[in-house]
């Protein structure tokens, strides 16, 4: 039983292939798109929202409160970033209630591509606040002793965010498989529920842990010019 949509093969061509982790990955992002570009198109700034809209301003500023409360300030300005991880990755798993779905958060490429993401965006956020000299310092402090250990927890800690989600969702695949072949009939609905409950919560973890990472690349040149101070 295979209960990875990587084994699944949609189309291939020599070494070019299409499976279902990559399809619904694509269908994801073109359902993000198209609701978020058909919610924006009518914004009101009035008194009377539509129900989309205030259920768009409800998660918006959900996560930017979750990204605040992290530790990063503006929210606002790493919002896009974060937010459309935790959308991607609340979504991918929130449709586990479908009848044979299999989430590509369940496939060890798409976590390794969203974990390769948020290994370049704080790099990317650090060097943007302290400037290259200044990220790249962190690396040796408290001493230049501890250089290959802080390279080796950066590159470690990406590679738990990967293995976490993908561990995570495998995992509850594979004993909803199982339940379901020993008990079809009462745990089909049991395990959707769990499934729902279980994909919110991974993709707020993930989205976390990814406020965190950044937030700490970010908050350091702060911390140093409040010592100057």
């Amino acid at each position: 039983m295979e209960i990875t949509p990587d084994a699944y093969i949609l189309w291939q061509s020599g070494i070019f292939k299409i499976n279902v982790t990559i399809a619904v990955t694509w269908l994801i992002m073109l359902f993000l798109f198209t609701f978020s570009a058909v919610i924006t198109r009518r914004l009101s700034s009035g008194e009377h929202l539509s129900r989309w809209q205030n259920l768009l301003e409800i998660i918006v500023s959900g996560i930017e409160r979750q990204i605040k409360d992290a530790g990063i300030e503006p929210p606002r300005d790493f919002l896009p970033f974060l937010g459309t991880i935790f959308l991607f990755v609340a979504i991918s798993n929130l449709l586990t209630i479908l009848p044979g779905y299999l989430p590509p958060t369940g496939s060890l490429s798409t976590t390794a591509a969203l974990a390769g993401s948020v290994f370049v965006a704080v790099p990317f956020w650090g060097i943007r606040q302290q400037g290259l000299t200044g990220y790249l310092t962190n690396y040796t402090k408290p001493s230049v002793i501890m250089l290959p250990f802080n390279v080796i927890g950066e590159i470690s800690r990406t590679i738990a965010l990967a293995v976490r989600l993908f561990g995570n969702m495998m995992s509850g695949t594979m004993i909803a498989a199982i339940l379901l072949s020993v008990v079809p009939l009462f745990f089909p609905v049991v395990m959707k529920v769990l499934g729902l409950i279980t994909g919110l919560v991974q993709a707020y973890i993930f989205a976390v842990l990814a406020s965190v990472y950044i937030a700490a690349a970010v908050k350091t040149q702060k911390r140093t010019e409040r010592r100057k101070q």
